[in-house]
């Protein structure tokens, strides 16, 4: 039945795949070479053998951001092998863990009390941090919210996650990706 519900988002998708209409080189490089590269990295035959379709590509793309961003702190409390692959000087903290630091990468899930932590994020970020939102479906307003703040950049939906990166000198947009 899941796997129905993904072809079924995949196929009202379908006008955005590989970047087509990106117009930012750098935008369109990330949609392409990040998000939706398709060539198997060194680390995915070891990786992921026991998750679900789901586990396994959502962990694959946090491994590919954690290798394209190289975080020194990363706050997650899931994914943490496919991050630390991607990335093996990586700090990755909980978040009952965390201090307060300054950070790169950070994962959160929608309802986790995303108000509250996101108003204790956005002073711990700086222009290359990335903020990954799972289950943005779950909660429209709260990722359209996010979408909507002024101290947010470029942001991505996958459907599945969305995207936000914090870097000020880059153009407000905010795009739609077929993951």
């Amino acid at each position: 039945m899941q796997r129905l519900k993904h072809i079924c988002v995949w196929l009202s998708r379908i006008m955005h795949c590989r970047g087509f209409g990106i117009q930012s080189p750098s935008d369109y490089w990330v949609a392409r070479y990040v998000i939706n590269e398709h060539w198997p990295y060194y680390q995915y035959a070891m990786l992921g053998q026991c998750d679900s379709w789901l586990q396994r590509k959502m962990g694959r793309l946090y491994f590919r951001l954690a290798n394209w961003c190289q975080p020194k702190f990363v706050v997650s409390d899931n994914y943490r092998e496919y991050l630390l692959s991607g990335c093996r000087h990586a700090k990755v903290l909980s978040w009952r863990d965390y201090d307060g630091q300054m950070l790169d990468m950070i994962v959160l899930r929608m309802g986790d009390d995303i108000r509250n932590r996101l108003a204790l994020l956005y002073n711990k970020v700086y222009d290359q941090s990335v903020l990954v939102i799972e289950d943005i479906w779950h909660d429209k307003e709260m990722w359209s919210e996010i979408v909507a703040d002024e101290r947010t950049g470029v942001t991505f939906d996958l459907y599945y996650c969305g995207l936000v990166f914090f870097d000020k000198k880059r153009t407000k947009q905010h795009y739609i990706i077929n993951f």
